[in-house]
């Protein structure tokens, strides 16, 4: 209590309106050592002066709720569900408990951590419960499931069959430039001395477009097109009656077996003079589903060292 006891000496000589100064000369002249702080002293004899009449400290809020029951967690889960975004302090202030409390309720009873998003090219269509018509494409995740599905029974009859029919082609950016390694732009020079400095090579300095066809063995053909010429169907066209004559020459008995051929879904592909020109060459089409990852090999290493 003797908090109070000086604070009802503080108060009583600030009303008979005595300075700071001199309260505090006649307390530390009455208590002695046990005279309270400069600071203690300042602070009331302010708050006295300006009207304060409680000698109480202010009521505070005290700690957060600490206990978890199973309204708190239905809570929580609740607010998670819908945004899984918010943080465990702004989870804290909304249920009224503690961030201690809200990581208990989160990893021990909802099982819950926080993760970041796993990057994906395409957000593809989920599967749909509707049932399709013939005219309505169905959803992409459905077109990969179908796909892969057809292709494995394909090779479920004879793998290696399969494997050694398929030519794979792709349109692919050849760049005119030879790409320094570290090793090779290593040099001597002495301690002390500011290293050398490499600057980076455009890539676009020069480059030309290179549509490459492969199987199994390797490359079949490889068409350097000129600057600024696009790609059209009529051209794809003709590069496929080229391909078939290449398969003809490099690979004997491969067009006997047939030729399975997997493409990407670019609009040049899939227009009707290129499909027509594949029902000329007969060729089969491998189906590719949209966005599906391109694996062909001319977009890596289309050249050896």
């Amino acid at each position: 209590m003797e908090k109070i006891e000086y604070r009802a000496v503080i108060k009583f000589l600030t009303k008979q309106g005595k300075s700071v100064a001199t309260i505090m000369d006649e307390m530390s002249s009455v208590y002695g050592d046990s005279c309270p702080g400069k600071t203690m002293v300042y602070k009331w004899h302010s708050l006295f002066k300006t009207g304060r009449e409680s000698l109480e400290d202010d009521p505070r809020p005290g700690r957060s709720i600490e206990v978890t029951t199973p309204e708190f967690s239905q809570k929580v889960e609740k607010l998670v569900l819908n945004d899984s975004r918010l943080k465990k302090k702004q989870l804290a202030e909304m249920v009224g408990v503690s961030d201690t409390t809200i990581f208990k309720i989160l990893h021990d009873h909802l099982g819950m951590t926080k993760v970041s998003a796993r990057w994906v090219p395409r957000m593809l269509t989920p599967h749909s419960a509707v049932k399709y018509s013939q005219h309505c494409a169905p959803p992409q995740k459905q077109q990969r499931v179908e796909c892969s599905r057809a292709f494995l029974d394909l090779c479920n009859q004879d793998k290696d069959g399969v494997l050694s029919q398929i030519v794979t082609g792709d349109e692919t950016w050849v760049h005119h430039y030879e790409p320094e390694s570290k090793q090779d732009s290593m040099q001597w020079h002495k301690k002390g001395t500011a290293p050398p400095k490499k600057f980076k090579v455009s890539q676009s300095a020069g480059k030309l477009m290179a549509p490459v066809f492969w199987d199994s063995e390797g490359i079949l053909l490889i068409d350097y097109k000129d600057k600024g010429v696009s790609i059209t169907g009529e051209y794809y066209a003709s590069i496929l009656e080229r391909l078939k004559e290449a398969i003809k020459q490099k690979r004997r008995g491969k067009l006997t077996k047939g030729v399975l051929l997997l493409h990407d879904n670019a609009p040049v592909h899939k227009s009707r003079v290129a499909l027509a020109a594949l029902l000329k060459v007969g060729f089969d089409i491998l189906n590719h589903p949209p966005y599906s990852p391109d694996l062909a090999p001319s977009d890596y290493y289309p050249f050896q060292k």
